[in-house]
């Protein structure tokens, strides 16, 4: 019986983070809460335009969130969530006034004018 080779690929991460996004997720497990496995990312309702980003400690993997392991810590991505962030790009950003993650979404189709929220 001749043997069939199956190919694989790797599939993509949802979200792509920068070097600046990595090493907020490196400075956050730092100081994390014992318990923390990592950080997870998810859209909850909210604001003006219906969803948020929320990023918040993490203390149990989830079946369907999805795991981007960085070399500061592990990213999740919360399972209901994915569709919502797919090709997006996360970055951390300071300046004088504010400092905070920021996210290039291709899938958003609008934002409320403070920018806390978003729709698809």
């Amino acid at each position: 019986m001749r043997e069939t080779k199956i190919k694989t690929r790797q599939i993509p991460a949802a979200v792509t983070l920068t070097p600046r996004a990595e090493q907020r997720i490196a400075d956050l497990m730092a100081k994390a809460p014992e318990d923390a496995i990592g950080v997870k990312l998810s859209t909850p309702r909210r604001g003006c335009s219906g969803l948020a980003y929320s990023v918040d400690y993490v203390t149990a993997e989830v079946a369907f969130d999805e795991k981007i392991v960085t070399p500061g810590g592990t990213l999740y991505i919360d399972g209901a969530s994915v569709l919502y962030l797919v090709g997006s790009v996360m970055d951390w950003v300071e300046d004088d006034f504010t400092a905070g993650f920021t996210f290039a979404n291709p899938n958003a189709k609008g934002a409320c004018g403070c920018g806390e929220s978003f729709m698809v």
